[in-house]
């Protein structure tokens, strides 16, 4: 299994609450949300955000039969996915 750090992500209206991420990135490679969702169910790679010089492992969760990208709860309160920078072109 491979692993890679998030170090950006897209999403269209990074306001919204109900607008979900549409790509992570990290140092020379970016995936589509899908893409990341695939990889992590199928065991091929596993993705994490580093918080605080920890390690925070991001799982796939489904809500209203969707399925999502987030990252283990590890006590802080904002959303370790969100707060990352937008991915540039």
């Amino acid at each position: 299994m491979q692993i890679a750090q998030i170090t950006c992500i897209n999403k269209g209206d990074r306001d919204s609450r109900y607008t979900c991420i549409a790509r992570e990135g990290g140092k020379g490679w970016s995936i589509s949300r899908q893409a990341c969702i695939d990889y992590i169910n199928n065991k091929e790679w596993r993705f994490y955000v580093e918080v605080a010089g920890d390690k925070v492992w991001v799982e796939v969760i489904k809500r209203e039969g969707r399925e999502y990208i987030k990252t283990e709860n590890d006590g802080d309160m904002p959303n370790n996915l969100l707060s990352l920078p937008e991915c540039s072109s």
